[in-house]
């Protein structure tokens, strides 16, 4: 069955997601360290069928690449040189943290658990992921669309005050 792999990648960790075999949902699949990553990603195209890549590209508000784009830069062409029949596509990685961290405290999850930076990577990653099937599928227009980022989302706003 054709699977989309989501990928949030980090110079130390990298959020890997997957969708269903009809690319409708996204799912967190796991967080895995950068070194070992094509490894992982080698690992579960044997065992399912791989049919794109969508890679979180990070980018500046102005929409100009970040710092961090040229780590990503590097890891394309990895993946490119692992993987040279599945096809890649970037997607904006804006407010994928955010989101993260919102869906975490929608879902209930303790303050503690929100602190794992593992699971911050997993669902960014799936947000990632998401967003990219949504618009192949005439869904949403937009990956992130800032505007709609409302300012309760901030860490200044969302942070309990300690007593």
């Amino acid at each position: 069955m054709d699977r989309i792999i989501g990928i949030d990648y980090g110079r130390k960790r990298v959020g890997v997601a997957v969708s269903d075999p009809l690319g409708i949902f996204a799912s967190a699949l796991d967080t895995v360290q950068s070194a070992k990553i094509i490894e992982y990603l080698r690992n579960y195209a044997q065992k399912e069928t791989v049919v794109r890549f969508v890679v979180g590209y990070p980018v500046n508000m102005n929409g100009a690449p970040s710092e961090a784009a040229k780590d990503v830069d590097v890891f394309l062409k990895q993946l490119g040189k692992a993987f040279p029949d599945i096809p890649i596509s970037l997607e904006d990685e804006r407010f994928t943290s955010v989101l993260a961290h919102r869906a975490m405290i929608d879902g209930g999850m303790k303050a503690s658990a929100r602190r794992d930076k593992e699971s911050v990577d997993k669902i960014s990653a799936t947000i990632i992921l998401q967003g990219f099937m949504d618009r192949q599928s005439g869904g949403a227009k937009f990956a992130v669309d800032p505007s709609l980022v409302p300012d309760s989302m901030s860490r200044n706003v969302t942070r309990k005050k300690r007593r």
